[in-house]
């Protein structure tokens, strides 16, 4: 058995048992990455996949197990890759951060300029997009680390670490009713008016949803978007009051808005990062984490990685 017989098993089972799929993920031939397959079910003495024709059909209850062990070696395979590359070159690589548009907007700017003061020759490549797909992007090997407020500590493959907390905030345009109460703005009140906020799988959405849903409550939601500058924008142009998240109050380029903490309405969040379990930490990914939050040192990073099974 070899290296190339794990790699085809692996793409074949992650490319949903089509071997076309794989073979062009793999650069060689589909007749190549079958012949392979079929090499390491006959040393093994077991099917690794269940066939109809030629088309594999299915994973079998042993192949399960094999793919399993397969996905650990290789997994260790990369982990040595990265060990010689920390050790041959510690201040330079490509460093891959999969986050959202809130965190790469208004959390990361400062940090990741920190970062480059300190390792100036690595490269950053940051990805955004939904939290999900930040956590496959993790599990699949194209990112480091992710950065997110929802989803990430559902993965089981995933050693996730709390960050820091933040709130939402209501933004209001000058002269509407909200304005000018003094006292703090209820639930019931809010949904009386048109609301602009996040679509529900960004930035606290569901905190939100549950807030109104405890209390009966229906709010009229005007307009969703996963970007805090276009909810602004709209709150400027009268479509509603907005919720967003604290960290993305601009004093010096939202002073024509109106802010009021709403963590008495909807409560704190946590927003996480996320490793790939049995993952090779680069000593710059433990810098970007400690400078994100005091909370992540090298000592905690390396513990909870250490506690789970890869």
């Amino acid at each position: 058995m070899n290296l190339h017989q794990f790699k085809f098993v692996h793409e074949a089972a992650k490319r949903g048992l089509n071997l076309t799929e794989a073979a062009k993920a793999l650069h060689t031939s589909q007749p190549g990455v079958s012949k392979a397959i079929l090499e390491l079910e006959q040393e093994l003495g077991v099917d690794i996949f269940a066939r109809h024709g030629k088309r594999l059909k299915s994973i079998t209850e042993p192949g399960r197990h094999v793919i399993k062990s397969i996905d650990v070696i290789l997994n260790e395979l990369n982990n040595l890759k990265r060990i010689g590359n920390e050790f041959s070159s510690k201040d330079t690589g490509t460093f891959s951060i999969a986050t959202t548009h809130t965190q790469a907007r208004y959390v990361l700017p400062q940090v990741l300029t920190n970062l480059r003061k300190e390792y100036p020759n690595v490269n950053i490549s940051l990805h955004q997009g939904t939290p999900s797909q930040a956590a496959q992007m993790v599990l699949s090997e194209e990112a480091d680390i992710a950065i997110a407020t929802e989803s990430l500590a559902d993965y089981a493959d995933l050693v996730t670490l709390p960050c820091y907390d933040w709130q939402h905030v209501l933004v209001i345009p000058p002269g509407h009713p909200l304005s000018l109460k003094k006292k703090p703005i209820t639930l019931k009140e809010l949904s009386q008016y048109p609301l602009v906020t996040y679509h529900p799988s960004f930035t606290g959405r569901q905190k939100i949803d549950q807030a109104f849903t405890k209390h009966n409550l229906n709010p009229n939601i005007a307009l969703e978007a996963i970007d805090s500058d276009v909810i602004k924008t709209y709150v400027r142009i009268g479509m509603g009051v907005g919720i967003i998240a604290e960290m993305a109050v601009l004093p010096q380029m939202d002073a024509d808005l109106i802010f009021q903490n709403a963590s008495h309405l909807f409560g704190k969040n946590v927003a996480r990062v996320a490793f790939r379990k049995g993952a090779y930490l680069r000593q710059f990914v433990l810098s970007f984490a400690q400078l994100l939050s005091p909370k992540l040192t090298e000592k905690t990073i390396h513990e909870a990685m250490s506690h789970v099974k890869a």
